[in-house]
């Protein structure tokens, strides 16, 4: 299943994609299904059978759209949490030039961040060193505490994509991740989150990211240091992780920063990041 947030004209709505079309549950059953994925997902045990059950008996055109005439949006607004796992590829740590870790390097994001599928990517006045990081990401099903690496799989909803943008000259003025990680628009992900179920093994499919038709990033999720499992335990022995809960899992190689000559975002770039069994990420930069 293949869960995406849209809007046509003011309206708002959740709705399931199916190749190069998007059904709307909102516009079928609107008591059911209000406009709030991670709503869905606080209770997807129960509203995924009854969506399945909706769209097989009532499914007509006023709730069938082409992706092309809607507007994606983030599939969730505000999660509770933005949680980044950094220098997670053994050659992504050697192109930035630290030791790979010995567990999981934690830092957040903030929900001003969040941007969508086609959206802009904002280039601070304060920075002259953006960059581009594809990355694989994951939502949280579930409340989650003290969580073995054997059961957390239980714990996952879905997975989507996401392009952590950093300011690596505020990044690394700091002395920590915060300011350089979390500026207006850092945070696009989506466009769609599509259930663990028919993604399956999340550590055997290809990312990549592609500047202007030529790809920066093209690596494979097995090459992940610490799997999703590990990430899911080691957060939870000391925070309670929540439904809705995004989780971005590090990027490969080919960053900006670990090229020779360093290559920054700049206005007008286009960056497509491509993850297989979940789709492409658009979005483009503006100064």
């Amino acid at each position: 299943m293949k869960i995406a947030n849209f809007s046509v004209q003011t309206e708002q709505h959740i709705g399931l994609v199916i190749d190069d079309q998007i059904i709307s549950l909102t516009a079928l059953c609107p008591e059911e299904f209000p406009a709030c994925i991670k709503k869905f997902i606080e209770r997807s045990g129960e509203l995924r059978t009854r969506a399945e059950q909706i769209i097989e008996q009532r499914v007509n055109d006023h709730a069938i759209f082409k992706l092309s005439e809607v507007n994606i949006l983030p599939p969730i607004a505000k999660p509770d949490k933005i949680i980044c796992v950094g220098l997670n590829y053994f050659d992504h740590c050697k192109e930035t030039g630290m030791e790979p870790p010995e567990s999981p390097v934690i830092f957040s994001k903030y929900a001003n961040a969040i941007a969508g599928h086609n959206d802009a990517i904002e280039i601070p006045i304060n920075s002259t060193e953006v960059d581009f990081e594809a990355e694989l990401a994951f939502v949280i099903g579930r409340e989650a505490k003290h969580v073995s690496e054997e059961a957390a799989d239980d714990y996952v909803f879905g997975y989507t994509i996401m392009n952590d943008i950093s300011a690596r000259d505020l990044q690394f003025q700091d002395g920590q991740w915060s300011r350089g990680k979390t500026a207006d628009t850092f945070a696009p992900f989506g466009p769609v989150i599509v259930t663990k179920d028919e993604v399956g093994d999340p550590h055997n499919l290809a990312i990549s990211l592609e500047l202007n038709g030529e790809i920066m990033q093209d690596s494979n999720t097995s090459n992940l240091i610490f799997t999703v499992p590990k990430i899911i335990s080691f957060l939870s022995q000391s925070m309670t992780l929540m439904p809705g809960d995004l989780i971005a899992t590090g990027t490969p190689p080919g960053v900006g920063m670990g090229r020779n000559p360093k290559i920054w975002l700049k206005n007008g770039d286009r960056m497509n990041v491509s993850i297989e069994k979940i789709g492409t990420l658009s979005n483009h930069v503006i100064a």
